[in-house]
Order: C-alpha cells, then sequence, then structure tokens
C-alpha cells in the first residue's frame, strides 16, 4: 500500500478518534469545558469535505464491490482491524447510547435569559421553555451527535482509504507477476 493511502487512512482515523472522545465525554455528568466553542462545527465541515469525499473517490476509483473489499479489510494488519472497530462501534455506541436521553427535544438556545428547545414530538410540533437542568441535558445531547457523527464517518473514510490502498497494493502485485 503506498504511503499516501496510509497517510490519509491514519489522518482520518486520528480526527474520528478525536472527535470520539468528546462525544464520550458528553455522557458523564457535568458539561463538557467545548460547550462554547462556536469554530468547532466549521472546523469539523472543513476538514470533513475533503477528506471523506476523497476517501470515496479513492474507493471508487478502485472499483470494489461488497466482498472484496471486506477481503482487502481482512487483509489489513489485525491492530488496524482491530483499532478501526473498536472505533466505528464506540462511535455508534456514543450515538444511539446517548438517543432519548432528552425526548423528542433538540437545538437548544437561550433567549432573553430562558432556556428553549424545539420540541419534535408528532402533533405537537414547536419551540418549548425548558428548564436549566433540562436545556444541559438538551445542549449535551446535540454536541454528542455533532461529534460523533462525524467522527464515525471519518473512521469510515479511513477504512475505505485503507481498503482502496490495499486493492491497489494487491493489483500492483498482480500486474507485476505477469
Amino acid at each position: 500500500m503506498g504511503w499516501s493511502f496510509k497517510v490519509h487512512g491514519g489522518v482520518a482515523a486520528g480526527l474520528g478518534a478525536v472527535l470520539l472522545v468528546p462525544a464520550g465525554l458528553t455522557l458523564l455528568p457535568g458539561v463538557l469545558p467545548l460547550a462554547e466553542v462556536g469554530w468547532l462545527p466549521a472546523l469539523i465541515a472543513v476538514l470533513f469535505v475533503p477528506i471523506v469525499v476523497s476517501a470515496m473517490a479513492r474507493l471508487f476509483l478502485a472499483r470494489v464491490d461488497k466482498s472484496l473489499a471486506w477481503q482487502a479489510f481482512r487483509c489489513l494488519p489485525g491492530w488496524v482491524q482491530m483499532g478501526l472497530a473498536v472505533l466505528a462501534l464506540s462511535g455508534v455506541m456514543v450515538t444511539f447510547f446517548g438517543e432519548g436521553q432528552e425526548g423528542n427535544l433538540q437545538s437548544a438556545e437561550v433567549k432573553d435569559g430562558r432556556y428553549f428547545a424545539l420540541d419534535t414530538t408528532p402533533y405537537a410540533r414547536g419551540t418549548v421553555e425548558l428548564s436549566r437542568e433540562q436545556y444541559q441535558v438538551v445542549l449535551e445531547a446535540d454536541r454528542r451527535t455533532m461529534l460523533a457523527v462525524p467522527g464515525v464517518l471519518f473512521v469510515g473514510a479511513a477504512c475505505a482509504v485503507l481498503v482502496a490502498g490495499e486493492l491497489r497494493r494487491a493489483d500492483r502485485g498482480v500486474l507485476s507477476s505477469k
């Protein structure tokens, strides 16, 4: 596998891990210190687009079907397979374990010193006023989703890049033997 595939996959996996750690910390009591960082979603978006889109392009250019991709993933070193699997499973667990704690509330905000959130309950959709404690729960759930979903997608991009690199390495081995 070429070095560019290794670097791309490593950066994607590293970014996924960096996002999944604070996402997991939102499950602990208290407020996450990154709570008031307004530039974080913009930074995630700026990094997400080139890394994930180029990973999908690399996988598409490798012309991979599902069974071939699984075989290529199995050819990766065991510690890489384990690391990617642990990251992906932890991200999925953080995403779905935290669901339901806030009910149908999302998009917490403060207006004039009062706390509000969007209630997405069917047939009762609208903005509702919350207590400070409810506001904190909804805010943490929003942050968890904001961090965990891109984290899982970064890990998926790492898998895609490493699979594409492994397939390219295997294709070069076949071509050089002819």
